[in-house]
């Protein structure tokens, strides 16, 4: 069934696996899929609850520190545990790892935002009970985790007691033969707060350096006969008890409410009790309506339709469903590597929102693409510190990675010196322009980015021979680093500066008051424009002439290739198995590269060129990188290699449900994710957005009967339906608009669906 996940195994493994499978969230708060009342001893598991952009502060320790090193780290920190519910059958506790599971079912509902368990369960004594699991963190009220449980005894069952506790000393999850994962402080809190008011458990807690506070205030209702209840507070947990008589049925509610300094000030305990006062006395089945409701408008216009392949069908509302859950939707938070539904990377912003999650909501949700963009704006003041940290006089370096602004990057060669997320940044600014039109974020905000962005580039590179050069950069191939000219960079560099130019001339037409306000404010002289264009113009594009393609960078291609064919399967990925100086003495990608350039900036090279550089990097691209799969579908599906980019797209659409990369335990790939819609849309669909407006080239996959899918383009909202024989295009709702079918124009007009050739 595509929109219900199902996974009811028992062993640790998968156990901890299904924790980031069935994770819930709401791009605020996000909760491992762990068991209310545990595993067996002796199971790992890493239980979390995370509040985007919640973080604490820890130093970097260097063998030997160099100038502008970051000193310090940012951390996401694993919040107060109120998960906790344990349930007894007389004096025994309920556990699936004792007695007899006569059957277990547990289902995560992509439509409807909830997981659930559904267990029939006789204890080692005999005691017979069906229980219900049911939880979801709301869409509605941003702060609320809520959790149901229907409890009926069926045989030898005398007393039900339900313990429920808040815990707040909880800990980080820690790996120290994995670099993708924290090694190192575990413990980043402390409870600074315990105490029961109004009848709700109140738990607060305190970061040791960033001195952010969170707290956990809790409500918890029972519907059953008779019963009792009594309640512990000590030093770091509230406890709460409840015990009902076995014969008659029982549901016990908890509603955990979360706030944090980030976003509720000096009184969250205050904050909190006051949404628990708005919603304690509604029942759990009219909060998840209002739940699902927020749901079906994502899906009404998010939703892709694939009929042919069930299982890539649930992989990909599974991935848009995850990326809804993570996506920040705050001007604090953007979407971290491994969203909210694990600890890999430590919380932090990559490049990969822009270029690969960016698009998603791009096209389908605009609102929450652009408070992405928020976010990066609100951190320019930090990007640009970092600049001058780095040397440069002028422009705006943003960090690698990073939660709230600061470098957090401790491996400077393929960490800082990756100053292409600059360009990407600018990147995904220009797409939201085009897509939307919007002046007024141009003039507020798009400018000085563009602006800023662009003088880096400037102070970065110089003019040698009439050609604007970049040297010392790594590219997004982290298997080659510290290079000259590394294709990608200048490319997106070049994009980069020739629209800072161009907004610059528009607004001096256009609005010369608001122009020249942001001139004054970060001193920028007209000269600067004329440079920019300049360089943008006269950029340096490494190309081969005997390959006939873009080389990756100076030197890439003087180097040996490494022997992909001969090298033992257990020695991938393989920056866990050599050292970075011997990768980097070779020819090997770790993921698209140059490749992914040609996608994003396709006008830059004839399709011979990109055909040549497909196929020449393809062989030495080891995919060691989830992103890596969808650009090389995407290519593969412009190229007409039909199969190659179907098969490229189904190593990204179930990457994290098969567990492909082996490590979907420390969270999910939200880049890949994203990647997996790219490759339908911009790779099956042929979607490009460009100044000339929106053009496809639809090319069905051929095990699919059809595909359909929504798109949101200035207002407008389109639907396209693709089949074996041809495309429909309709718009739903808007003007009329003219697109650009494989070669051909076409008007199209609201309500009237446009029917055509799927080829050319």
């Amino acid at each position: 069934m595509t929109w219900k996940l199902t996974k009811s195994e028992l062993d640790n493994q998968n156990l901890l696996i299904d924790e980031s499978l069935l994770s819930l969230g709401n791009g605020y708060l996000g909760v491992r899929g762990n068991f209310e009342e545990g595993y067996t001893s002796g199971y790992k598991s890493i239980r979390g609850t995370y509040i985007n952009a919640f973080h604490d502060q820890t130093e970097i320790t260097y063998g030997e520190k160099l100038y502008a090193f970051p000193e310090t780290q940012q951390k996401l920190v694993n919040v107060i545990d109120g998960q906790d519910i344990n349930i007894y059958l007389d004096n025994e506790l309920f556990s699936l790892f004792e007695g007899n599971v006569i059957s277990f079912e547990r289902h995560l509902h992509l439509d409807a935002g909830y997981s659930e368990r559904i267990i029939h369960w006789e204890s080692p004594n005999g005691k017979e009970v069906k229980l219900h699991f049911r939880r979801f963190v709301s869409f509605v009220t941003r702060e609320l985790f809520a959790i149901d449980v229907k409890i009926e005894a069926i045989k030898n069952v005398d007393k039900v007691k339900i313990v429920s506790r808040v815990n707040g000393d909880v800990s980080n999850f820690v790996d120290k033969g994995d670099p993708r994962v924290a090694s190192g402080h575990a413990k980043r809190l402390h409870v600074s707060e315990v105490e029961k008011i109004n009848g709700y458990s109140v738990v607060k807690d305190t970061t040791y350096v960033t001195n952010l506070e969170v707290a956990c205030v809790t409500s918890t209702q029972i519907v059953a006969g008779e019963h009792s209840y009594t309640h512990d507070v000590v030093d770091d947990s509230v406890v709460e008890e409840y015990v009902c008589d076995g014969k008659d049925s029982i549901q016990f509610t908890k509603y955990n409410v979360y706030t944090d300094t980030l976003r509720h000030e000096e009184q969250i305990v205050e904050h909190a009790i006051a949404i628990l006062d708005n919603i304690s006395k509604k029942p759990f089945e009219e909060l998840l309506a209002a739940h699902k409701l927020y749901l079906d408008d994502f899906w009404a216009t998010s939703d892709i339709k694939i009929d042919g392949d069930d299982e890539l069908q649930e992989g990909l509302r599974f991935n848009l469903y995850q990326l809804l859950q993570s996506v920040g939707k705050d001007p604090v938070s953007n979407i971290a590597a491994k969203g909210l539904s694990g600890e890999g990377y430590e919380g932090h912003y990559f490049w990969d929102t822009e270029i690969y999650i960016f698009p998603v909501f791009l096209m389908t949700n605009p609102e929450i693409a652009k408070n992405l963009l928020m976010h990066r704006y609100s951190i320019l003041d930090s990007a640009r510190e970092r600049a001058q940290e780095m040397g440069h006089k002028k422009g705006a370096l943003f960090p690698w990675r990073t939660i709230t602004g600061p470098e957090s990057s401790a491996f400077f060669p393929a960490g800082t010196a990756q100053y292409h997320i600059s360009a990407d940044i600018a990147y995904s600014y220009i797409q939201y322009y085009l897509v939307t039109k919007d002046e007024e974020f141009l003039r507020n905000y798009m400018a000085e980015v563009l602006f800023e962005t662009a003088r880096l580039w400037i102070d970065t590179g110089h003019m040698t021979d009439g050609q604007f050069r970049i040297d010392e950069v790594t590219g997004p191939d982290e298997y080659t680093c510290l290079v000259n000219n590394n294709y990608y960079t200048n490319a997106m560099a070049k994009y980069n500066l020739l629209w800072a130019e161009k907004v610059y001339q528009q607004l001096k037409e256009v609005d010369s008051d608001s122009l020249n306000v942001l001139a004054e404010r970060i001193g920028l002289a007209h000269e600067e424009a004329t440079e920019w264009k300049n360089a943008g113009e006269n950029m340096y594009l490494p190309y081969d002439k005997k390959l006939k393609i873009n080389a990756q960078d100076d030197s890439f291609l003087q180097k040996d290739r490494w022997d992909l064919e001969n090298t033992p399967e257990d020695k991938f990925p393989l920056l866990l198995n050599y050292h970075p100086l011997t990768l980097y003495r070779y020819q090997v990608c770790k993921q698209a590269d140059t490749v992914l350039a040609h996608f994003l900036l396709e006008d830059e090279q004839n399709e011979e060129t990109i055909r040549n550089s497909y196929n020449y990097y393809e062989e030495i691209t080891t995919h060691d990188s989830s992103l890596s799969y969808c650009v090389f579908s995407i290519i593969g599906s412009k190229l007409g290699y039909n199969e190659k980019a179907y098969r490229y797209f189904n190593e990204t659409a179930r990457l994290d449900l098969d567990n492909t990369h082996g490590n979907t335990k420390d969270g999910l790939h939200m880049a890949n994710m994203g990647g997996t819609w790219l490759a339908i849309v911009y790779g099956f669909a042929g979607l490009r957005i460009k100044e000339t407006g929106i053009s496809l080239r639809p090319s069905l996959p051929e095990k699919w009967n059809s595909l359909s899918f929504h798109l949101q383009y200035q207002g407008r909202l389109l639907r396209i339906t693709m089949d074996k024989e041809n495309v429909t295009y309709v718009i739903e709702n808007g003007d009329s608009l003219t697109i650009q079918h494989h070669e051909e124009s076409v008007e199209l007009e609201q309500g009237k669906p446009v029917k055509l050739s799927i080829n050319k």
